[in-house]
């Protein structure tokens, strides 16, 4: 455990159990967590609180991926197989990342960002009403083959490269590929998430720059956070999960455009 104080301490795991409530409902809980994280560890190395992040993510991940799939219907095959090509993608874009500049990404991934935010906001009905689902019609297989390359292949390396807003990306992808609504697309990237996030645990692990007393206590509170997450995206539908898509969305906006600012 780093010399921290019991406020920032507090903080942290607020911070954690906020994080794990977003990461559920619609991904970027990375948003809220890692900066957290920087903030509260000035002096702790980059790559120890990289790593302690998704220590503390993938708990919370795990835990709303399992509530997920006791309360609704998600094809796991098609999601592990989905993970699987994301681990492999975020272990290559992870290979990469030391020689691609952060500044350089931002401007790209804002105005991807944006216009994700206008076409949901222009199609009220994007998400609502699944067309050929996994929990009714299957999808076709080149839409199966779709989601697992560039969904899974694609998404799995830009989070290995950069990052942030992975799991929001992971959700709108699987609606827009796969014609899921966003609640089985949320519970699908769940299982992606979980497949990731234990690539990457599994390298900063064997590096040894996890702080594993440190993550242990923020992932209770993320663990929770998760849970009831989860169950609120279940119990209140596709309308909620649109309306913090969209919030999630416009911070992560906000928050590339104030780091490209001050870069």
């Amino acid at each position: 455990m780093p010399d921290i104080t019991l406020t920032t301490l507090i903080l942290l795991c607020l911070a954690a159990a906020a994080a794990g409530w977003i990461d559920a409902v619609v991904g970027g809980g990375g948003l809220l967590l890692l900066p957290a994280l920087l903030l509260g560890l000035p002096h702790v190395p980059a790559a120890q609180v990289l790593g302690t992040n998704k220590a503390v993510a993938i708990v919370g991940t795990s835990g709303a991926a399992v509530t997920f799939l006791r309360r609704t219907q998600v094809r796991v095959g098609l999601a592990v197989r989905i993970g699987l090509m994301a681990l492999a993608g975020s272990m290559t874009g992870a290979f990469f990342a030391a020689g691609i500049s952060s500044e350089v990404l931002r401007p790209v991934i804002m105005v991807v960002l944006l216009g994700v935010a206008a076409f949901v906001m222009l199609r009220p009905s994007f998400g609502t009403a699944a067309a050929g689902d996994g929990t009714g019609r299957p999808a076709g297989r080149a839409r199966i083959i779709t989601a697992i390359v560039l969904v899974g292949g694609g998404i799995g390396f830009y989070d290995g490269l950069f990052g942030p807003g992975t799991g929001t990306f992971l959700v709108l992808a699987l609606t827009a590929v796969l014609h899921l609504d966003l609640v089985a697309a949320s519970a699908t990237a769940k299982i992606v998430n979980v497949c990731t996030n234990a690539g990457a645990l599994a390298m900063f692990a064997y590096q040894g720059t996890v702080l594993w007393q440190l993550a242990a206590v923020m992932a209770v509170f993320n663990l929770a956070g998760g849970m009831i997450g989860a169950r609120m995206a279940l119990s209140r539908g596709s309308g909620f999960v649109r309306a913090v898509l969209l919030t999630v969305v416009f911070s992560l906006v906000a928050k590339l455009g104030f780091d490209q600012w001050n870069a």
